[in-house]
């Protein structure tokens, strides 16, 4: 059985798998890993391989523990991964950025695939045809447009995401709710039509833990998996197990 921790810039996800299946995910604040991962480790005795994808700090204390316990891979840009990197800076790519585009390369070859991570960043991402990832954009997450609203003004509140169902708003906070979400939208949307003009066979994938505030209220058609860093990440950990 595979374990995949993804740390993020605020939780730590863990999620075991049994070779492709997905047995159980877990999400968790940092200084509660330890403890989560010991009760995985006693309810899933299997666990043999572990995959670290980090973007936020994560202890050499708290990698050693792992390594002490399992086969272990830290993932970076010299990981072997399932498709071609054409990236100017690969070593500047987020390695939630490689999960991601390693489980479009797995589950859609052959096809031109646009991949949407709403998280504190929204990335967007371009697999071609060919099977190469030619880079793509990064802007603030939902999250972060609501704190600089908050941050950078005298009287704007902080407020949480939250969907409003119409494009007035009548009140200081339906006006940012409306202005931060509906912007987002329109910028997704905005992106999807300009990559829609060069790629009519276009494959779009949204994912990350904002995307529930998008999918419902986006012009075009998508594919919306919640899972896909996860299986990405279990993808790149099969697919590297010889080398441990």
């Amino acid at each position: 059985m595979n374990l995949i921790i993804d740390v993020g810039n605020t939780l730590v996800k863990l999620a075991v798998f049994d070779n492709e299946i997905l047995t159980i995910k877990r999400s968790c604040v940092k200084v509660d890993f330890i403890s989560t991962l010991e009760e995985l480790s006693n309810t899933y005795p299997k666990i043999n391989d572990v995959i670290i994808s980090s973007v936020g700090d994560f202890s050499e204390k708290e990698i050693l523990f792992i390594q002490k316990k399992y086969q272990t891979i830290i993932l970076d840009h010299q990981t072997k991964i399932p498709f071609i990197n054409q990236y100017k800076t690969p070593e500047t790519l987020g390695v939630d950025r490689i999960a991601l585009v390693s489980s479009a390369a797995i589950q859609y070859p052959k096809e031109n695939t646009l991949i949407i991570d709403v998280g504190s960043c929204i990335t967007y991402d371009f697999l071609n045809s060919k099977n190469e990832y030619l880079g793509g954009s990064i802007s603030p997450g939902i999250d972060l447009r609501y704190q600089a609203l908050h941050n950078y003004t005298d009287k704007l509140p902080l407020l949480k995401p939250k969907i409003i169902k119409k494009t007035l708003g009548n009140t200081t906070k339906s006006s940012i709710h409306i202005g931060v979400v509906q912007g987002v939208v329109n910028e997704v949307d905005g992106f999807i039509t300009r990559y829609q003009l060069k790629h009519k066979d276009l494959t779009i994938i949204l994912t990350g833990g904002g995307a529930h505030y998008l999918v419902d209220n986006l012009k075009n058609d998508i594919f919306a998996n919640s899972n896909f860093l996860l299986e990405g990440l279990n993808y790149i950990l099969q697919n590297n197990k010889t080398q441990c």
